[in-house]
């Protein structure tokens, strides 16, 4: 394993600062370069192999590259259990979710060594030090406030995962070729600058008008430096089953990238599927950004919340995540910056209070219409969205 010390020194309003610290002090690297390594690793596999889904495959991703530092395999029990109970790792750093690899297989034993392999191509290799059969009602309680199936973090937990949890270092032998490229920490942190602050803003669908002047708003922010920065870091791996595919997603940032061209806007990917665990994943998001070198995070108005899928009922309340992340940033090491409930009228996007004091009407496209509007083709205003984000989902939409 590789450990990498990822410092960047820099000066922001006369004082001495660093590119942020990776969580637990260092940053995780167990990609192993070394190809008789890699060769003498798989054959103490005895042809023992394990296929990964694209869940499976993002979280040892995350893993083999330190995005998930400081872990350097999917957690063990104790460490599983201490998270669920106490949203912290046995050795007292702060996880909002557990990473453990699911699986039925019975054959598959503690002290053993496995090839891990997605679209049969070698991705790692696992030493199973735990094998446990963990308690999933208490596990959904604890991480979505919820055992019921209506929510779609417990439905995957009941419908998709495996009955017996794996924990273990891994040795990263090559990372997937993935329809959209994901930097990994320490290249991202390669290209940041390390004199400013950094500001990470996660979203998991396409970005309209609303977005791009929330993030770029957030940079007047009172805890941001002057010229900070900010990454807009999408996750593009598996999400809710309705949410556009990430494929799609990659498309419409790449394009919105390439139209609004803003030096202060730096963009990356991150193999990364969401749960939708409210105030805990907002803790996840905020350590995974933590590794890539941001500063701050920007946490939205019902940040990964989710609705009851039967009665529409939201599961946590508009500003949990908000009041979560404010609890635990200091501790974390992490500056939060709340969204703006920004609208737009006919001075343009403005917050909702501004636009009350000076009695404007907000303009409004609820999601359906938009959706609605798309399928028939018909015209979507510019003030909601971009138009070469429009023309990419229409052309999806016809493939």
């Amino acid at each position: 394993m590789n450990v990498m010390r990822a410092f960047g020194r820099s000066a922001i309003r006369g004082q001495v600062r660093f590119l942020n610290t990776p969580h637990g002090g260092s940053l995780i690297n167990t990609m192993v370069t070394d190809e008789a390594q890699k060769a003498d690793l798989i054959a103490r596999c005895n042809g023992v192999t394990f296929e990964l889904n694209e869940r499976q495959s993002c979280d040892t991703q995350l893993i083999a590259t330190g995005a998930f530092s400081p872990l350097e395999g999917f957690m063990g029990e104790e460490d599983y259990q201490s998270v669920v109970d106490d949203m912290k790792l046995t050795n007292g750093n702060i996880f909002g979710l557990p990473v453990c690899l699911d699986t039925d297989r019975t054959d598959i034993k503690e002290g053993q060594h496995v090839l891990l392999t997605y679209n049969q191509q070698p991705m790692a290799v696992l030493d199973v030090t735990s094998k446990f059969k963990p308690n999933k009602v208490v596990e959904c309680k604890k991480l979505y406030g919820t055992s019921e199936l209506e929510h779609p973090g417990c439905l995957m937990v009941a419908t998709e995962r495996g009955q017996y949890y794996m924990g273990g270092t891994i040795h990263g032998l090559s990372l997937p070729k993935r329809d959209f490229p994901c930097a990994t920490p320490a290249e991202v942190r390669s290209f940041l600058p390390a004199d400013k602050d950094v500001v990470a803003f996660q979203c998991r669908n396409p970005v309209h008008r609303a977005h791009y002047e929330l993030f770029t708003r957030a940079l007047d922010a009172p805890n941001v430096g002057s010229d900070g920065v900010v990454l807009v870091h999408p996750t593009c791996g598996p999400t809710q089953a309705d949410d556009i595919p990430g494929t799609v997603r990659y498309h419409t940032y790449e394009v919105l990238k390439e139209e609004t061209k803003n030096e202060r806007v730096h963009w990356a990917y991150m193999p990364y599927s969401m749960h939708m665990a409210g105030p805990r994943e907002a803790i996840q998001h905020m350590l995974l950004r933590k590794n890539y070198g941001c500063t701050h995070f920007i946490i939205g108005r019902d940040m990964a919340g989710s609705k009851s899928s039967i009665t529409g009922e939201d599961y946590y309340g508009a500003y949990d995540a908000q009041e979560t992340a404010a609890k635990y940033g200091p501790e974390l090491g992490m500056k939060t910056v709340p969204s703006l409930n920004l609208v737009y009228t006919e001075e343009g996007y403005m917050t909702a209070d501004d636009a009350k004091a000076k009695e404007l009407k907000p303009l409004k496209l609820s999601g359906t219409e938009f959706r609605r509007r798309l399928r028939a083709g018909e015209d979507i205003p510019e003030w909601f969205a971009f138009k070469s984000v429009v023309q990419v989902l229409r052309d999806a939409q016809k493939a």
